[in-house]
């Protein structure tokens, strides 16, 4: 029987404090989301100033990094190289910004940032993931 890791409640706290401590350090207002590995909601902290839309945009970014194993980047490229037929996905947050959170190999959950610039959102996401180093 194979075992995995999960995200606890002081996983996704070290999280969240980690994004909010590296957007507070950037003087950015955003929100982060973490989910699980199926893409369900875990946590979601919106800083003060960050916009409502921020909170939905955060959490289909991080089930997208979940479902997929990848950054988001890589769809949001893909779409702006010319792959338009991609919109089409059943797949919501094809935006940079979502991480996948990868622990011994295995997708564990995700992190999805939104709130400012597409690169701006991927540092705080990577700045969150890192945490769990």
């Amino acid at each position: 029987m194979k075992t995995k890791c999960i995200l606890g409640l002081n996983e996704v706290n070290a999280i969240l404090d980690a994004a909010q401590r590296e957007a507070e350090r950037n003087h950015w207002n955003i929100t982060v989301s973490i989910v699980d590995d199926s893409g369900e909601l875990l946590g979601l902290r919106r800083l003060d100033g960050a916009s409502p839309m921020t909170a939905k945009i955060s959490a289909q970014k991080a089930r997208t990094a979940a479902f997929s194993h990848k950054e988001t980047q890589f769809f949001e490229e893909m779409i702006n190289n010319g792959r338009t037929a991609f919109l089409s996905a059943p797949l919501e947050g094809l935006l940079e910004g979502g991480v996948p959170v990868v622990i011994d190999g295995q997708v564990i959950g995700a992190v999805g940032v939104s709130g400012v610039k597409a690169d701006q959102d991927a540092q705080v996401a990577k700045a969150a993931v890192a945490a769990l180093a």
